[in-house]
Parts: structure tokens; C-alpha cells; sequence
């Protein structure tokens, strides 16, 4: 229980430090609790079972060249339980960027005799597929060298970790899952893609018998871009309804709906609407969330997962 004190600690302590640096370049989401293999390759397997997860945000809408992100992942533990593996991909598309993420994510997770809670660790590693159509875009110099040329299929490829503590009512996690710096375009020294630190954190308790409270928050940091801060407030009713707010500091106010419609599929649908500027010029964000449990195991599952 004393290695546990100090990790959670120690995690803390990081993230403080760490607050100096800024973010943000991947995308958001809002259901970011329901697609934690995106950011930390430690979470590869922790459900104990098949997970599949498919997540669409459309961001800004009405707004031209607006943000669009779709993420799918798979994950599961091995025989071996202690051992999980996972496959990430993701399409970001903003104005003249697209780029298409494909990740292979694997977890080793340490168990306590006297204890409940598991402590994973992960690695993540894939490529980038990054296009940049510059055709459509207004510049003040045409005769710019980075911008007289589209970018087609400029791959990238990467590394990442992560940590994760968790047990049935709690989490905490830290990752990096890009560590490598590369230029968008190949040849750029100051376009690109910066390495991002990502730490969660959650819990779930209950208030009665009908009705659970998960609070949840995700801090995300990289060089020269704002801090991000998720927090998120879901109200859990009968195992079934999950109704929730969220609060992205200084960016926007959020909200969520989810239904567990049997005890292996869940879908959840979101919304935000900005704080800053911007959000004069659009109709809002919203989200679509799928996810499916396969069991394979005379043991079944535990319906629902909270994280």
C-alpha cells in the first residue's frame, strides 16, 4: 500500500512540475474517458476483456475548414492477463491538414497481493500518413517555398508510453504518446508535431442506491500552444443512464448523454459550445460515441465499466 502512496504521489509531483509546459495540437474530446487508448497505451487490456470503441466529433460546425476527428480502437488482455495489447487509428482533419494515425499499443500490468488496484505500464508505436493540400489557402508571399507545393503522404513515424493506476473506482494516468518532433512536411524546423503530456485522473461513488457520481479530469500540455483542462462531472443512474457536464477551462462548457443499452454495448452522444471568440461563427461541437464488449469468459463481465 506504501508503493502505491508514493506512486500516486510521484505522479502528482510530475504534473506539477510539468504545468510550465503548454498544449494543444491532437484533438479534443469530450468523451475522453471512454477513449483513454488514444492517449495512454497503458490502458491496453484494463477492461479484462475484447473492448472496441468508435468515437466521431465534428467540431465548429458551420464554421469552413472546420476540426473533424474520428478515433477506433481495439483492446485486449492476453491469456496472460497481465499482458494487453490494443490498435489505435485516428483521422484529424483541420482545414488543409489530414492526417491518419495507426498505432500498435501493448501494457504490462503489475498485481498486489493485498490490494485491489493494478499498475500498468505501456508503449505505443506507429506512423503518421500526414496530406496538406495548400491549393485552397490565401497567402500574403506566393512565392513561399513551404507553400507552393501540396504534401502527399509524408509518413511519420513514432513512439509513445504511458502509466496507469487503477482499481474498480478509481484511475490515474500519465503519458506521452507521441515523443518524437517531426516536421508535418518533412523539411519545416519550427511546423511540427509537438509532443504532448497527457494525465488523468477519476473516481466513482456512490450517493444512493439508484445513483453514482464519476468525477473525471484530463490535463493536457505541449510547447507553445495553451494548457488544456477537462473537467467532468457524470451522474450515473441504475447502471444505465449516464448524464453529464463538462468544463474545458477557459475554452468551453460541454455536455453528455450516454445509455448502456445492454451489459456489452454503450452509446453516448455529447455536445460543447465555446467560451472564446469563435464561437460567434459556429453552431457548436458535438460527438457520437459506439462501444461494444465481447465476452468470451463463463465469468461474463462487470456491466457497467466506470472507466
Amino acid at each position: 500500500m506504501k508503493t502505491i502512496k508514493f506512486f500516486i504521489v510521484a505522479i502528482t509531483l510530475v504534473f506539477i512540475v510539468n504545468t510550465s509546459a503548454n498544449a494543444q495540437q491532437d484533438p479534443h474530446f469530450t468523451q475522453y474517458f471512454d477513449n483513454m487508448l488514444f492517449v495512454n497505451p497503458a490502458y491496453a487490456g484494463s477492461s479484462g476483456m475484447l473492448n472496441v470503441t468508435g468515437l466521431h466529433r465534428e467540431q465548429w460546425v458551420g464554421f469552413e475548414g472546420r476540426p473533424r476527428s474520428s478515433t477506433f480502437s481495439v483492446h485486449s488482455p492476453l491469456s496472460y492477463e497481465s499482458l494487453g495489447v490494443g490498435l489505435t487509428a485516428v483521422n484529424d482533419v483541420v482545414g488543409p491538414l489530414n492526417q491518419t494515425m495507426f498505432y500498435v499499443d501493448a501494457s504490462y500490468t503489475l498485481k498486489f497481493k493485498n490490494h485491489r488496484g493494478k499498475l500498468a505500464f505501456g508503449l505505443k508505436g506507429g506512423i503518421n500518413l500526414i496530406n496538406i493540400g495548400v491549393d485552397g489557402l490565401n497567402t500574403d508571399d506566393p512565392n513561399d517555398p513551404k507553400l507552393l507545393s501540396n504534401i502527399r503522404n509524408n509518413i511519420n513515424p513514432n513512439f509513445g508510453f504511458g502509466i496507469y493506476y487503477h482499481t474498480p473506482k478509481f484511475f490515474l494516468g500519465l503519458s506521452t504518446p507521441k515523443m518524437l518532433e517531426q516536421a508535418y512536411d518533412g523539411l519545416s524546423e519550427t511546423n511540427l508535431e509537438r509532443r504532448h503530456y497527457f494525465g488523468t485522473i477519476g473516481g466513482v461513488f456512490n450517493v444512493s442506491n439508484k445513483w453514482k457520481l464519476r468525477p473525471t479530469a484530463m490535463l493536457k500540455m505541449t510547447q507553445n500552444a495553451p494548457l488544456s483542462l477537462d473537467i467532468t462531472l457524470a451522474g450515473i443512474y441504475n447502471e444505465i443512464f449516464w448524464l453529464g457536464a463538462t468544463y474545458r477551462v477557459e475554452a468551453a462548457f460541454g455536455a453528455f448523454v450516454q445509455v448502456q443499452i445492454s451489459p456489452q454495448f454503450k452509446v453516448g452522444f455529447a455536445s460543447d459550445f465555446g467560451t472564446q471568440e469563435i464561437r460567434n461563427y459556429n453552431s457548436g461541437t458535438f460527438e457520437l460515441l459506439m462501444s461494444y464488449d465481447f465476452v468470451f469468459k463463463k465469468k461474463g463481465i462487470v456491466s457497467p465499466r466506470y472507466f
